[in-house]
C-alpha cells in the first residue's frame, strides 16, 4: 500500500494547485494529526470526509493510512483537478471520490453513511459563524456515532463553537494554524 509521507507518495511529491486560493496543511501539522488521531480513532476500514479538500493531501493519507473511503470536497476547479490527479497516481481512484462543488451545498443532501473522521480546513478568512454552520450541518447525520472531527483555522483567531452533539477534545498548533479536535457524543 502507498503512504503518504513528508508530502510524497512512492517517492512522488503530490501536486498542489498553483496560487494563494490553497493552504495546504503543513506536513509537520499533516503528520502529527495523524498521531493524534492514532489515538482517538481506528482509521482502519474507516469513511473520511475531508471538506474544504484543496489537494486532497488530508483524505488521501487517511486512505493511505487505512481508511476504506474518502470523500474529497473542494469547490474550486482547480484544486479539485489536482486532487482527482493525486488520488489516480496514487492508485486511490476506487477508494476516493472527488466533488466540485461547496461544502455547503454537498452538507444540504443525507449521506448513504456516516463518516467516522471529517477534517475540515476552509480558507481562514471564511467568518467563524459559517464555520459554526457548516459544523452543525457535519453532525446532522455525516458524522457517526463517536466520530471524530478536525478543524484547522488560524491560531490567530478563536477555536470552532462546538455544537452541542461535539465535545472539544484538544487542541494543537502548528505556526500559523491550529487544529481543534471534537468528538460526537
Amino acid at each position: 500500500m502507498t503512504r503518504i509521507v513528508g508530502g510524497t507518495a512512492g517517492g512522488r511529491r503530490l501536486a498542489v494547485p498553483a496560487g494563494r486560493e490553497v493552504r495546504p496543511t503543513s506536513d509537520r501539522a499533516r503528520e502529527a494529526l495523524f498521531g493524534t488521531l492514532g489515538a482517538l480513532l481506528d482509521l482502519d476500514g474507516a469513511r473520511v470526509l475531508d471538506l474544504y479538500a484543496g489537494s486532497g493531501a488530508i483524505g488521501l493519507e487517511a486512505v493511505s493510512r487505512g481508511a476504506a473511503r474518502a470523500l474529497l470536497v473542494e469547490a474550486d476547479p482547480r484544486a479539485a483537478a489536482v486532487a482527482r490527479d493525486n488520488a489516480a497516481t496514487l492508485g486511490f481512484g476506487d477508494r476516493v471520490e472527488v466533488v466540485r462543488e461547496r461544502v455547503e451545498r454537498v452538507l444540504a443532501a443525507a449521506p448513504a453513511e456516516p463518516y467516522e473522521l471529517v477534517f475540515m480546513d476552509p480558507p481562514y478568512a471564511l467568518p467563524d459563524a459559517d464555520v459554526a454552520r457548516t459544523l452543525r450541518a457535519v453532525t446532522a447525520g455525516w458524522l457517526a456515532a463517536g466520530g471524530v472531527v478536525v478543524v484547522e483555522r488560524s491560531s490567530r483567531g478563536m477555536g470552532p463553537a462546538w455544537p452541542p452533539s461535539l465535545e472539544p477534545v484538544k487542541q494543537r498548533r502548528y505556526g500559523a494554524g491550529t487544529l481543534w479536535y471534537g468528538r460526537r457524543t
